[in-house]
């Protein structure tokens, strides 16, 4: 018995009314945020900043981790930082300097916008995620 072929989904011509599209969403949470570049972040993690990894298991696996980064999933990062949750981290306040990273700094820009949104007004991300990290020659394990 052989499986039916999967069809794309039609593309509406004209987006609802209000709607953004991906590259919007971005382009407004990197307009809300200062991102930092791998040394930046390296200096703002030794003066005390909280680096956090969003990426999922399977990425951290296969490209590596950055040493001291705290992991929490993209899934559950606004519960674990949010400071009214009951499921927040005992770290987490309104003037935490936290730095978010993904493995190319475009999910951790997003994030870091919902992290302000919270409340977080110092939360940014690593430009270029893991990937420039690890370019710029910086720890990893």
């Amino acid at each position: 018995m052989n499986a039916a072929p999967l069809r794309a989904a039609p593309v509406f011509a004209t987006p609802p009314r209000g709607s953004q599209g991906i590259e919007e969403l971005l382009a407004g949470a990197r307009a809300r945020i200062v991102r930092l570049g791998p040394h930046e972040t390296y200096r703002a993690v030794a003066r005390g900043a909280v680096l956090v990894d969003i990426r999922p298991a399977a990425q951290r696996a296969e490209h590596g981790e950055i040493p001291g980064a705290i992991v929490i999933e993209r899934n559950v990062l606004e519960w674990r930082l949010d400071p009214r949750s009951d499921a927040r981290l005992a770290f987490t306040r309104y003037d935490l300097e936290v730095i978010v990273t993904c493995q190319e700094g475009y999910t951790s820009s997003l994030a870091a916008a919902a992290l302000q949104d919270l409340g977080l007004l110092r939360a940014t991300d690593l430009a270029g995620g893991f990937k420039a990290w690890q370019a710029a020659g910086l720890p990893t394990v």
